[in-house]
């Protein structure tokens, strides 16, 4: 297992941890992602405390509190210094008006109803799960900021945020010299790289670790989608629980996987991860398993190390049209633009 920093902060963590929203499954959304309980959940857990993957990714709507129960079960098993946890809040808990966004109330009631189910008395790393625009930053990052100096939470974290939102974060914690955002939770695979415009030049300048959320796209680069044949049944995609995607683009992809894939003997799924690992700002992948074959096989491509040839291939391949005025700043421009300065 590779171990990374978290942005420019200190703390060091896993290139890969397990995501817990396929635990318990009780509410319609997330039966479709998994229904793991507490016995196949402690078994996942000790694969990856075994290989060394001690962190756990979870947030408080995964089935409204109870992946956060079966998880804080699951870890009685150990010290709590030998894992790292994560959580989020901000969608919606129940219909209450004050139950969802990322106010002061917010915040500190679900930091406090987190510990409570995680059994735990710190969170390692707290997110922001979306972006509130009625909610001014100062008042999210001043909650937070007390709950660092609290130690209720070591460090905190946004998701789904666009560039110029967690720009704004950070210049208001700086104006205010109080505790920033160390780190990015976000949607970045082979299959989708809008990641990159903004966002990944921003985690540069400004030291902000990203924690990729579907590295696979759900299922669709796990290896049962390529061209010619789809094989979706019994997966996420099937169910509804994922998103599709640009099927000319997405076979352009699996056909270059094909053949790294017979180069290498790696699977479709971990030369799909590998790759995303050397990406810049990277600081982990959060992966699901339903099982530990699965899980197995994906904590294997952190210990990957894709030759240049191969991904320059999958780079080529996943490549899309740039939008404006990303395509002006990389041709017209190129010795200047973002993706061309040396610290890339």
């Amino acid at each position: 297992m590779q171990y990374r920093y978290l942005g420019n902060s200190g703390q060091v963590i896993p290139a890969m941890m397990l995501g817990t929203a396929t635990f318990a499954g009780s509410t319609e959304m997330f039966k479709k992602w998994g229904d793991t309980k507490l016995p196949q959940a402690k078994e996942l857990i000790k694969l990856c405390m075994d290989n060394g993957c001690y962190a756990f990714d979870t947030a408080d709507c995964y089935s409204l509190g109870d992946s956060e129960l079966i998880l804080g079960e699951a870890l009685k098993d150990y010290r709590r210094d030998e894992v790292f946890i994560s959580t989020k809040t901000g969608m919606a808990m129940s219909e209450n008006p004050n139950d969802i966004g990322t106010s002061r109330v917010k915040i500190i009631r679900s930091v406090d109803a987190s510990l409570k189910r995680l059994q735990t008395d710190y969170i390692d790393l707290y997110y922001l799960h979306c972006y509130d625009a009625m909610t001014p930053h100062l008042e999210s990052l001043q909650a937070l900021n007390e709950l660092v100096k609290a130690g209720k939470i070591h460090y905190f974290g946004v998701s789904n945020y666009s560039a110029w939102h967690l720009m704004k974060m950070l210049s208001v914690a700086d104006s205010y010299s109080i505790s920033r955002p160390s780190a990015h939770q976000a949607y970045y695979s082979l299959a989708a790289r809008e990641f990159e415009n903004e966002l990944m030049p921003l985690g540069v300048e400004e030291g902000v670790g990203t924690l990729v959320w579907s590295p696979l796209s759900g299922s669709m680069l796990s290896g049962r989608i390529k061209r010619g044949f789809e094989d979706i049944k019994d997966s996420r995609l099937s169910t509804g629980g994922a998103w599709d995607i640009d099927r000319n683009h997405l076979y352009n992809i699996t056909d270059c996987l094909e053949i790294i894939q017979k180069e290498t003997g790696y699977s479709f799924a971990q030369i799909s991860l590998a790759w995303v690992l050397t990406r810049p700002t990277v600081s982990s992948l959060v992966i699901g398993a339903k099982n530990t074959t699965q899980l197995m096989s994906n904590l294997k491509a952190s210990d990957i190390l894709l030759d240049s040839q191969h991904i320059e291939m999958l780079d080529r391949a996943s490549q899309t049209k740039l939008a404006y005025p990303y395509w002006h700043q990389r041709f017209t421009f190129n010795n200047r633009d973002p993706y061309s300065v040396k610290r890339y």
